[in-house]
């Protein structure tokens, strides 16, 4: 297709510097696998870096195969005349350490002990995914992003990068985030995580060695955390009180066609993704609350950045409430920040940020545009 970046390749990054971790952990070399799409400019100030959520990886946009079923995750945002429009910009995805699609996490080998790292791997922060983002912007020769973009765990570290790296980003796209999580949040991710570890093939987290996947903690983790992604509208006008056979079987097995698809989307999880990489990628989450070093003060937390700000919230999402991106505009207004603030009617809940909502995608196009326009 003519707004497909097409086929691609990921790129494996080998960093052999040690990296001390905010758990205070070092991990003496890493990987991270990476895909790029459109071309760098001369001056290197057209490159765009997302950030992927939870479950995301490096494969934003195109096809690894003519055979792919479908694209990257982000494929509707990002191509020619998309509104991540890679004929103007250098984009880039990045599969975050601990990760489980390529870059060094609790399934790669421990030099240490030739075994994989599993329960050993220490815990990752939002400002550790970044300053490894950072060390891979040097390696490329990008002293500032044009943009870092991001939805939810995403835009949360769009967030740390205009803290962390004012100098180096000149836009920040926080899309369906928060400052911090709720206690409802995470009550939910504690929730999830307890489904993985106190499954019995999970093996305090060396399960690699015994050849075996806690497929049952993950697939109930991934049901849970999939009903909190979607709207209550949104999953009555999909499925309803629909039932597979239009009669009760008076019974406990599937029988209303949303426990059918909660199943399904578990499964096919369970089949994917790492276990330990879960239990991170949550407790990251958990653990991110910029103000919480600046006296508990988002607005002073925010005076740090000198970056553009755009923030987007969906009307349905109850997991990262409108309230909670309001929170960041607010904080940014009374640190006399600029930012612009989109609220978008949606059905979708969560999951609003991978949709093509028109309005939702025209917000995003406009503000790009005039991103683009400071590179001419």
């Amino acid at each position: 297709m003519s707004d497909s970046v097409g086929i691609v390749t990921p790129q494996k990054w080998v960093f052999e510097e040690p990296i001390t971790l905010s758990s205070g952990a070092v991990l003496p070399r890493y990987e991270l696998m990476v895909e790029t799409y459109g071309e760098l400019n001369a001056d290197k100030s057209n490159a765009i870096l997302i950030c992927h959520a939870l479950s995301g990886h490096h494969h934003v946009a195109g096809y690894h195969t003519a055979e792919d079923k479908a694209p990257g995750w982000w494929d509707s945002m990002i191509g020619p005349g998309k509104p991540i429009d890679t004929n103007r910009f250098f984009v880039i995805g990045v599969n975050n350490l601990g990760g489980c699609h390529g870059s060094t996490g609790p399934s790669s080998i421990n030099p240490a002990t030739g075994e994989p790292y599993g329960s050993a791997f220490p815990v990752v922060l939002v400002r550790d995914w970044v300053e490894t983002q950072a060390r891979l912007a040097d390696r490329l020769g990008i002293q500032q992003f044009a943009a870092v973009i991001g939805g939810s765990l995403g835009g949360m570290q769009a967030l740390r990068w205009s803290i962390t790296y004012p100098e180096r980003i000149r836009h920040a796209l926080v899309i369906a985030s928060a400052p911090k999580l709720t206690t409802q949040n995470i009550a939910f991710n504690d929730v999830a995580r307890q489904a993985i570890l106190t499954d019995p093939e999970f093996h305090g987290g060396d399960f690699y060695q015994h050849g075996v996947v806690p497929r049952r903690g993950l697939r109930l983790a991934r049901m849970l955390g999939h009903i909190t992604y979607l709207s209550d509208g949104g999953m009555g006008e999909k499925f309803g009180r629909l039932l597979r056979t239009g009669e009760y079987q008076y019974g406990f097995d599937v029988e209303f066609e949303i426990e059918s698809y909660l199943r399904y989307q578990g499964d096919k999880f369970a089949n994917v993704f790492d276990a330990n990489t879960y239990l991170l990628m949550t407790k990251a989450l958990d653990y991110f609350d910029p103000a919480r070093h600046y006296g508990g003060s988002l607005a002073e937390a925010m005076r740090q950045a000198k970056a553009k700000f755009l923030v987007v919230s969906f009307t349905t999402d109850w997991r990262f409430a409108p309230a909670r991106s309001r929170e960041i505009v607010k904080a940014l207004l009374d640190a006399d920040r600029t930012v612009s603030y989109a609220e978008i009617e949606s059905q979708h809940g969560h999951d609003a940020f991978l949709m093509q909502d028109a309005p939702y995608m025209n917000v995003m196009r406009a503000y790009l545009n005039n991103v683009a326009k400071e590179l001419v």
